[in-house]
């Protein structure tokens, strides 16, 4: 398989309406989802606390994490494949959990999919209002400039850092999201955003609102730490005709599947950690399913 590279995977996304914001989605259609490991789970989770019980599939991508420290053509292959797995799976349409792959591989997804493309990137960018934007991102999304220039293209004149942040998801892996060794890098990390006096800091992996507490107490308080799986989320919802059931605290699986491709025991008891529950979870072995691009 090879895949045509791409000098800007975001380049028309953001003036383009996918086919689920013309036509929206059935209200049963099934999502799937997907990220290199426990990170996309806190769009997966606030997904269904908002809408429970609904279909979805999740890939937690463990034997591949972390995405971030890839090159290009590795995470579009990798895009790639999963999105072809889900589409095998009867997903209806994908959400892209993940901000690696969606700075990366945004069209190698919409391609591969056929179905509506869901991402963390341009859904974020319609909102944030702030001239001064900081992003904390992985080292191939920062690398990538994918949030400037979603970002500039919804508001020109827009202020925007981007910090590469390795050590962060490793750390949430471990679950770890406290040690001193983490708090300093989260200060290196930090350190050119307040010097360029940053009104918003976007959170810019699917990892990074686990670190949430040790980030706001680092922060003046006027700084507003913005999770992109919210913007991700309400757009999903929009186009999904309306549920009579109510929001729940916690996340109702009872209609999702979650799988893995590493150890499936190990990545639910990770997970549990974050959803309030261990799920059950199948182990796959993803081969090179997509189509050459």
């Amino acid at each position: 398989m090879t895949l045509s590279s791409h000098t800007d995977p975001l380049s028309h996304s953001l003036q383009r309406l996918s086919t689920a914001e013309l036509h929206g989605l059935g209200a049963q259609a099934r999502l799937g989802l997907f990220d290199s490991g426990l990170g996309g789970l806190t769009v997966l989770r606030r997904l269904l606390c908002r809408r429970p019980g609904h279909p979805c599939i999740y890939v937690g991508d463990t034997a591949r994490l972390p995405y971030g420290a890839r090159s290009p053509q590795e995470i579009r292959t990798i895009a790639a494949e999963v999105v072809s797995w889900l589409r095998g799976q009867g997903a209806e349409a994908i959400v892209m959990a993940c901000n690696t792959t969606n700075a990366l591989a945004l069209d190698v997804a919409q391609r591969e999919a056929g179905v509506p493309v869901f991402g963390l990137i341009d859904s974020v960018a319609r909102q944030i209002q702030q001239q001064r934007v900081g992003v904390l991102a992985t080292a191939a999304t920062a690398s990538s400039g994918a949030y400037s220039r979603a970002l500039r293209a919804q508001r020109e004149g827009m202020h925007v850092v981007e910090v590469g942040c390795p050590a962060f998801v490793p750390a949430v892996e471990r679950h770890e999201l406290d040690s001193q060794a983490l708090r300093s890098a989260a200060e290196h990390y930090l350190a050119p955003l307040l010097e360029a006096r940053v009104e918003a800091i976007v959170l810019g992996c699917s990892h990074y609102p686990l670190l949430q507490p040790m980030l706001r107490q680092l922060l003046p308080s006027d700084v507003q730490l913005i999770d992109p799986a919210e913007a991700l989320v309400s757009l999903v919802l929009s186009l999904l005709p309306a549920d009579q059931r109510p929001a729940s605290l916690q996340a109702d699986l009872s209609a999702c599947e979650v799988v893995c491709t590493g150890d499936a025991s190990a990545f639910s008891h990770a997970a549990g950690r974050w959803l309030g529950f261990a799920p059950e979870v199948e182990a796959i072995s993803l081969q090179s399913e997509a189509q050459g691009l």
